[in-house]
């Protein structure tokens, strides 16, 4: 059986004196959105979905618009994010995202509002819309929903 271990700095290890957690740090143009120790996390990376544990090789990925989550001692805590860089070294992660909004702070409504402005402005073929951003909405939109709806 592998027992964990506080050292004196506060890093978890397990009785192979192996790190069991990490540090995630998550900052948007807004602030913080969280900075905890975690034992796993899964990114959105822009080719495909990332997972990271401890002690993985030093890393730096661009996320795209996704879900995001992280676990802490069995407990899954569930993001929607868009547009990011993510940063692996050492026992640490620093993820730098447009848009970073914990699930349970998602206003549903908010985010079906979106989604729907956005499949009207992606529906009208001859309307002067900025394409590109308009399928950009829609997907944060989406992620939102999907995220929030993880939280129930």
């Amino acid at each position: 059986m592998v027992e964990e271990s506080t050292d004196e700095k506060g890093t978890t290890e397990s009785s192979a004196g192996l790190p069991t957690k990490f540090q995630l740090e998550i900052v948007t143009p807004e602030g913080q959105r969280a900075a905890v120790e975690v034992d796993e996390l899964l990114a959105p990376g822009h080719d495909g979905q990332l997972g990271i544990l401890p002690q993985h090789t030093r890393y730096l990925a661009v996320l795209g618009v996704g879900e995001m989550a992280y676990r802490i001692d069995g407990a899954w805590h569930v993001l929607a994010m868009a547009q990011g860089l993510m940063e692996v070294e050492g026992d640490r992660v620093i993820i730098l995202a447009q848009t970073a909004e914990l699930a349970h702070k998602i206003d549903v409504a908010r985010a079906q509002l979106a989604k729907e402005r956005a499949e009207e402005r992606l529906a009208d073929p001859d309307a002067d819309i900025d394409l590109e951003r308009a399928q950009a909405s829609l997907a944060r939109a989406l992620v939102r929903l999907q995220a929030a709806s993880r939280h129930v």
